[in-house]
């Protein structure tokens, strides 16, 4: 029996074998593709090519890419765990020629590998083509041994592949194979009819064509082939599994959730135990490429499918966090093919746990209200769920309508799914804060003044910061002017480092580069023009990076590498770099971790990183082999996808990360690192401000002249200071109990950058000096009394203890149904304490000080968590 490994390297061996070059998977995290939530297919990294928007690095290619099909057209979630083979998340094996070999190469092959390495037998494999591709039905009969009867014609609905409505299409061809009992009885009238005994193990597509706007179909002049075939679904024929949840791909992970749960599997009773099995490889190589759930776009699938897999599990009687521990079996099952799994193994548990304890309470009472709204349709003799309802479900407790969906089968009942629809959409057209899932334009497109010909872009920025240059091409739009050269030492934007800045000055005019981008792979230098014209006659020209900033950007850049291995030496090896900004004045620094770091070890970060700039290291640079790199043990960033030549930077017995940017040649030229903000982004990411150099020292100057100021005017020493102002706290506190002191609450403004919002509703944080648990229940009766849509997070210290109330205006009552004394509760568990209320008004109290002011200035975080949970 072959095991998965050896299926998928064999397909791999075969096609290196017939000269084609073996790539990496991309991400399931797709980069610059606006149309895409998740990579779900094969192509999805080679579509640039497709649209002629890039050249191929390569004629031939061959991958097993990691794919998710979760949403849009390409959508097999309601099947999951229903039947055998459909997944949403599978590999999809691929080979690829661009401009190279065609039908007559990529139909041999395939029935070569299928029959002679594979061995599969050939009365139980069918072929399918386009009903018009004469051409591929003729070179099955020529180039296979395969029975002419078992060569099909079907329509476009089969048979014809199209990325979209307009653009690259062609005829495709498939290979089917039967896995029932009865070979002799096989019936040609059952291909492609969602028969389950017949299963399309490989697509062979064409692309020839590319459909105008009216339907025309136009030859291209190169032709390509793009293949694919799902790993799982061979891997279950050569190991003589009628369900792919019987292979070594999932069987694991079945016997886990058996011993975890207590409930032996069965293929008749198991639909939780293959929902789960398939879920968790979803959910963790999505958050291994750097996804997270969150409330939209495509952190709302993630969320949706884990909370999809918690209601199986609810299923299986398990009413605590459990699907985190699969991570490890499925780490043991992959983790040698994609290493990213067990490189982020701790992160994903961490995700994967968290949302699991967020969903369970929320879970349940869904599943009581759930309960309710069944018995009341089944009352009225109905079968059909309001969209009202199934709104409430998915907006009050976090059922996703598929969910909903999935339950209402169970019951024999089916949902009004326009209703919910409808109510959706009005929800959006509430909020002004809601936002669709967007993706920037990856490919700008510009008319181009073609001044010289040749090989452009060359970046010459590494070794020097001003050259001669040639103008290849231009293009001018309102007051700016995009200049490609032959070569630059300009930096374009990537990896977070933003793009040079300076000057190109020709004979008779000057350019005033204000950035640098990269646009399908030319480097574009983006300026103003600031005297004379671009003439044919005049393009040869002298680059010139602004020095000053490049050698800032370049300390800010080494120091996010210091910073980076000084958290995972902090606070563990599940740290990863989940974005950056490498800018001259600062940096800013995204890193996954759950949870606030403390303060001490903020500060050995920083001794970390302050200790490796003291001791000067060389920082170098060198090419490696990707997987020689990833042997090394070099880091490679979340989601990125890296080519088969990778770049290096290497800090002297410090840290190899893989990165393309700009760096300083010793550690000693960032001279001094600072820390300035640490703040939470999102559920399990966090973010380190910094600066380094002279701003470091601009920023050390200003703290000094604020202590030095305080000193003046509390007439004490700098080591006294933080003891006088205590003591006059004290004095004041006094002083208001005596009733010296008073606060005029109409005085008090909200200022705006005590308001932020969560959809339609409004947060009010304020944090009030001196102030008393009175102060803040009059504060809160003004915000009654004033605003809509409003909650109200008002805090103080009194008597030494944390103090908070918390107002909500009538109108959340009425239409969320949200309780202050229901959001006091979570504030005071913050500030290691306990809250409680009535729906419009609730306080909260604690024994954590100094946690006050943290916990305020992250309301809209606690109540969002709120609304999450359901109120």
């Amino acid at each position: 029996m072959r095991s998965s490994k050896e299926v998928r390297k064999s397909f791999l061996e075969f096609f290196r074998s017939k000269d084609h070059v073996i790539v990496g998977s991309a991400p399931v995290i797709p980069e610059g593709d606006p149309t895409l939530l998740f990579t779900n297919a094969g192509m999805n990294q080679f579509k640039p090519i497709f649209l002629n928007i890039e050249k191929p690095r390569y004629k031939r290619v061959a991958n097993s890419q990691k794919c998710i099909r979760v949403s849009g057209k390409h959508n097999d979630l309601e099947e999951v765990g229903k039947d055998t083979y459909h997944h949403t998340f599978f590999e999809m094996l691929g080979n690829w020629s661009f401009g190279d070999y065609y039908k007559k190469e990529a139909i041999e092959w395939a029935w070569k590998l299928v029959t002679e390495v594979w061995k599969l037998d050939k009365s139980r494999l069918w072929a399918t083509v386009y009903e018009d591709d004469d051409e591929a039905a003729r070179l099955w009969r020529e180039v296979t041994d395969i029975s002419p009867d078992r060569v099909l014609r079907f329509g476009e609905k089969d048979n014809f592949w199209e990325m979209g409505e307009t653009g690259p299409c062609g005829p495709c061809s498939e290979i089917h194979y039967y896995i029932g009992e009865a070979p002799e009885k096989q019936d040609a009238k059952k291909i492609n009819s969602g028969d389950p005994e017949y299963i399309e193990i490989w697509n062979l597509v064409f692309i020839q064509y590319n459909r105008e706007a009216d339907g025309t179909l136009i030859p291209l002049p190169q032709k390509h082939v793009d293949t694919g075939a799902g790993l799982e679904r061979i891997v279950a024929i050569l190991q003589g599994k009628k369900s792919n949840y019987d292979t070594d791909l999932f069987k694991p992970l079945i016997d886990a959730i058996s011993e975890i749960t207590g409930v032996s599997y069965s293929e008749e009773t198991g639909m939780a135990h293959r929902v789960i099995a398939d879920h968790i490889r979803m959910l963790s190589f999505s958050i291994a490429d750097g996804g997270l759930p969150s409330n939209e776009g495509r952190g709302y699938v993630i969320r949706r499918i884990l909370r999809r897999a918690a209601r199986f599990g609810r299923m299986l009687d398990m009413h605590e966090p459990f699907i985190y521990k699969l991570v490890n079996v499925l780490a043991d099952i992959m983790g040698d093919v994609y290493p990213e799994i067990v490189e982020r193994k701790e992160h994903i548990e961490r995700v994967i746990k968290y949302e699991e304890e967020l969903f369970s309470d929320t879970l349940d009472r869904g599943l009581n209200l759930f309960s309710k709204i069944v018995k009341e349709v089944k009352s009225r003799g109905t079968n059909k769920i309001s969209g009202e309802d199934v709104f409430k479900l998915y907006d009050t407790f976090g059922f996703p309508v598929d969910l909903t969906r999935l339950l209402a089968e169970e019951e024999g009942l089916t949902i009004d799914e326009d209703g919910f629809s409808r109510n959706l959409e009005l929800q959006k057209q509430k909020s002004r804060a809601a936002k669709a899932f967007r993706v920037e334009e990856a490919h700008k497109k510009f008319e181009w003044e073609i001044l010289t010909e040749g090989k452009d872009s060359e970046f010459i920025g590494y070794e020097t910061m001003e050259s001669e240059a040639v103008i290849r091409r231009y293009s001018t739009s309102d007051d700016r002017v995009y200049v490609v050269l032959n070569k630059t030492p300009f930096y374009a934007e990537a990896g977070g480092q933003i793009g040079d800045t300076g000057k190109i000055r020709g004979k008779s005019f000057e350019i005033s580069v204000l950035d640098t981008k990269k646009f399908n792979n030319s480097i574009v230098h983006i300026g103003k023009l600031e005297k004379g014209s671009i003439d044919k006659e005049d393009c040869l020209v002298y680059a010139t990076v602004d020095v000053e900033k490049r050698k800032a950007t370049q300390r800010n850049h080494t120091a996010t590498h210091l910073l980076h291995k000084a958290l995972r030496e902090v606070l563990g090896e599940h740290v990863h770099q989940a974005g950056s900004l490498v800018a001259p004045d600062r940096l800013r620094f995204d890193y996954t971790h759950y949870g606030k770091p403390k303060d001490e070890e903020l500060e050995k970060v920083e001794d970390i990183v302050n200790r490796a700039i003291l001791d000067n290291k060389a920082v170098n640079t060198y090419y490696r082999k990707y997987q020689e790199a990833k042997k090394e043990g070099v880091i490679a960033l979340f989601g990125e996808k890296y080519g088969d030549i990778v770049r290096v930077v290497e800090i002297e017995n410090f840290s190899k990360e893989l990165c393309g940017g700009t760096h300083v040649r010793r550690t000693g030229d960032i001279g001094f690192f600072k820390i300035i903000a640490e703040t939470s982004v999102a559920a399990g990411i966090r973010r380190i401000e910094a600066v380094t150099g002279l701003e470091a020292i601009k920023i050390s100057r200003r703290y000094d002249k604020q202590l030095k100021k305080l000193e003046e005017s509390l007439g004490v020493p700098r080591d006294n200071i933080v003891q006088r102002i205590e003591k006059l706290l004290e004095e004041i506190k006094k002083l208001k109990k005596g009733g010296m002191v008073s606060q005029n609450v109409s005085e008090i403004e909200f200022e705006n950058k005590e308001q932020e919002k969560l959809g339609e509703i409004n947060i009010i944080k304020k944090f009030v000096e001196n102030g008393s648990e009175q102060v803040l229940m009059e504060l809160s009766d003004k915000l009654r009394a004033t605003r809509k849509k409003c909650i109200g997070i008002f805090g103080t210290i009194e008597d030494s203890k944390p103090r908070i109330v918390i107002a909500v205006t009538d109108d959340l009552i009425r239409e969320y149904r949200i309780k202050a004394g229901d959001i006091a509760k979570l504030f005071g568990k913050a500030i290691n304490g306990g809250g409680g209320g009535k729906s419009h008004m609730a306080t909260a109290g604690g024994r954590d000080v100094n946690k006050l002011k943290e916990v305020i200035d992250n309301a809209s975080g606690i109540i969002s968590k709120y609304l999450d949970r359901g109120s």
